[in-house]
């Protein structure tokens, strides 16, 4: 079950109270369990500098400062999955996300998205311990590839490439039924906003009634893919939200939906570059 403490420090804080112990009283949470959820990203500290996470136990909240926790059991007890490592370029790396792995965190926690993942795994052989800015998105469902920047100069630099269509995104994909031979052009608006996908054939698989496609976007609408898919008849095989795939289902496919390549001129190299995904998709 769900919980929120939303803890003022106040006069009725002591003045050298420690983090963890204001909210182990306050939850009536053992200190270990606090320490863990701090770690997990659960604990934020709002004080006149913002809102941000806290993580270490030890700090002394300022008087006027607020602890909020957002207690959620079954969220802190997800087990992060292992991303694989495509090319570390230094000031940013190139990563394929696996199935369920989220790009983003909530609230209630965000060790199990793939930056956190690679922070406190330090997987590199040269530098290990770097921070790590989320550039791009990829739904928590969809596996392929992601760019980390490790400065945030960099983030801003390679967000402007996707911000400013400087960046050729690929995408495959399984769906259902027979796909066209010829390319299908598919520019049907998504939540009032414009949005642009070609889809082109790769193979098709008469056993399984199923198509292998390879679909290009200029847009970066939430769900763009699936939901354009879905309108032109061929579903992702997967798809809870917007094919035919059942929640209900004892034994259900995995989305097959990869982000496949990333081309573009670097931005702090200018040399341009090309990754793959070394994913495969599931007939």
């Amino acid at each position: 079950m769900k919980q929120e403490f939303h803890i003022p420090i106040d006069e009725t804080i002591a003045v050298d109270a420690k983090a963890a112990n204001i909210l182990a009283a306050q939850s009536e949470l053992s200190k270990q369990a606090i320490k863990q959820a701090m770690k997990k990203g659960a604990v934020w500290i709002e004080d006149t500098k913002g809102i941000r996470r806290l993580r270490r136990a030890a700090t002394i909240p300022a008087r006027n400062s607020t602890l909020h926790f957002y207690y959620a059991p079954h969220v802190l007890d997800e087990v992060p999955l292992t991303p694989t490592l495509i090319a570390d370029e230094g000031d940013y790396s190139v990563w394929s996300k696996p199935p369920v792995m989220l790009s983003q965190g909530s609230k209630w926690g965000d060790h199990c998205t793939i930056n956190r993942w690679i922070e406190s795994n330090e997987p590199f052989e040269t530098q290990p311990q770097r921070n790590c800015f989320i550039v791009h998105r990829l739904d928590r469902a969809a596996r392929g590839l992601m760019l980390i920047a490790h400065k945030k100069n960099v983030a801003a630099k390679l967000s402007a490439l996707f911000e400013e269509r400087n960046i050729s995104k690929c995408y495959r994909i399984i769906v259902e039924g027979q796909f066209s031979e010829n390319i299908q052009i598919m520019d049907s608006d998504i939540d009032g906003k414009t949005a642009y996908s070609s889809a082109s054939l790769l193979t098709y698989n008469a056993e399984k009634n199923r198509s292998l496609l390879e679909v290009s976007i200029k847009t970066g609408r939430k769900h763009q893919i699936r939901i354009h898919m879905s309108h032109a008849g061929f579903p992702i095989v997967g798809d809870i939200l917007h094919g035919i795939a059942s929640a209900d289902d004892p034994h259900p496919e995995e989305l097959q939906l990869s982000a496949f390549s990333l081309d573009f001129t670097c931005p702090i190299t200018q040399k341009y570059r090309e990754y793959r995904s070394q994913e495969h998709l599931q007939w």
